[in-house]
């Protein structure tokens, strides 16, 4: 999840840093600790470029102690190089070129946290919680997070093997993929009985736009007789901050959305909805399970905390956190930084621990049971938990033998159906 605003200060930092590795004894009698540090820094620059084994240049050697500095923080703070930042701001727009999946690094590997729907990554069966030991021939260990990214990044139409590892697998296996340009179709809707379907696939920049140009046209084709709508996050990763709060606000009468804590005062806010649920107070379902991270937990817990909806599925993965895109003054590179928590309205927070749903149910299978365990908590350098997880004492299941092709789904129209004793709450500000 990322917002935007302006950090003063760090173009001076990165000007120190220049300073210190050009003109490395100009700051040793200061008494500033960072200056002595940055000092160290400049002296190890300068033996590794004139003692190494092959010449190195200056850039590659800055670039790569910035990543290790930022990435040693947490699991989501990365430095990202010129082409790198460019890449991320055309993907906020929902089309970039690749193979679509969200990653992060675990134990020296890529873990999926979300294929994005119909993307190769998508078609070719990744799942979440799997692991990238390969890429083509080249193993992930040893490599960046922005590293292994650009590797699978490459023009439309190559191919990309990846070797895989997956819990319940005895061995690795391989997979060829072709990459293509990867259109995020942000929303898909449609209408089950009376009763409209929503997916929310990313957080871009059309999210919330989607969202109501769905239920927009929902509301046209079912009419009168429309009973609710089922919100689908499963393998949402997340995105823009903004548009999540937009999109919590299209559910919601009145109401705190989501707060942000950070190191300053200065820098915490509160969101909060505005007077227009677009629905007209309609019952909702919300679908989560343990590729629901970030932007899309910030609805999840909203919609949960205001009682608007009824959260349905799995246990989410537990990303609370805020990055900042910070833009770099040298170089035209960025800082991607946790620079706040986020706390649900009841002033929770669901870092490493994840939103909870109302109603617990399983896909059908071990492995739906099995992946929601593949969470932000087991990532190594994680920001620590404020509190417990709300335990979940029964999970429902589709009786054995029987096949679904979605059963969360199925369980999610039955209620909205009547067919479960699961009460609804609508909004109080809007009448029948």
């Amino acid at each position: 999840m990322m917002k935007r605003y302006a950090f003063v200060g760090v173009g001076m930092i990165a000007g120190f840093a220049a300073a210190a590795m050009l003109f490395p004894a100009a700051h040793s009698a200061s008494d500033n600790s960072a200056y002595k540090q940055l000092d160290l820094f400049g002296d190890a620059f300068e033996r590794v470029q004139a003692n190494y084994v092959r010449p190195v240049s200056g850039t590659e050697l800055v670039n790569a102690a910035i990543e290790g500095m930022v990435s040693s923080l947490d699991p989501h703070s990365s430095y990202m190089d010129a082409k790198q930042y460019a890449d991320l701001k055309i993907q906020t727009t929902g089309e970039f070129a690749g193979i679509g999946i969200e990653v992060t690094m675990e134990d020296g590997l890529v873990k999926v946290i979300s294929p994005i729907d119909d993307t190769p990554a998508a078609k070719a069966g990744i799942k979440p919680g799997d692991y990238i030991a390969a890429i083509d021939s080249t193993p992930v260990q040893g490599l960046s997070l922005g590293d292994a990214v650009d590797l699978m990044r490459g023009k439309p139409g190559t191919k990309i093997k990846l070797t895989v590892l997956r819990k319940g697998e005895k061995k690795p296996f391989q997979l060829t993929l072709t990459r293509a340009i990867v259109h995020v179709a942000t929303v898909k809707f449609h209408r089950d009985g009376n009763i409209g379907y929503i997916r929310l696939t990313s957080f871009n920049e059309d999210a919330a736009p989607g969202i109501e140009r769905a239920v927009k046209s929902l509301q046209q084709q079912i009419g009168p007789n429309l009973k609710g709508y089922v919100l689908d996050l499963r393998n949402n990763p997340g995105g823009l901050l903004e548009q999540a709060v937009d999109v919590s606000d299209d559910f919601l009468q009145s109401g705190t959305i989501v707060s942000t804590k950070g190191r300053h005062a200065s820098d915490d806010a509160t969101y909060s909805a505005h007077s227009g649920d677009i629905t007209n107070g309609k019952p909702v379902i919300v679908l989560v399970n343990g590729g629901t991270a970030s932007a899309a937990e910030i609805v999840a817990g909203a919609l949960q905390d205001d009682k608007r909806a009824k959260i349905v599925g799995m246990q989410s993965f537990g990303k609370g956190s805020v990055q900042t895109i910070i833009p770099l003054s040298q170089g035209g590179g960025a800082l991607r930084l946790t620079t706040a928590r986020y706390y649900t309205p009841s002033g929770r927070s669901i870092q490493a621990v994840g939103i909870t749903p109302d109603v617990a149910v399983a896909q059908g299978d071990e492995s739906s049971v099995k992946l929601a365990a593949q969470s932000e908590a087991d990532l190594p350098d994680h920001l620590a938990s404020e509190g417990p997880a709300k335990k979940t004492t029964q999970i429902i299941k589709p009786a054995p033998g029987k096949k679904y092709d979605d059963f969360q789904l199925s369980y999610a129209l039955d209620m909205l159906n009547g067919k479960s004793t699961v009460a609804f709450v609508k909004s109080a500000a809007v009448a029948d």
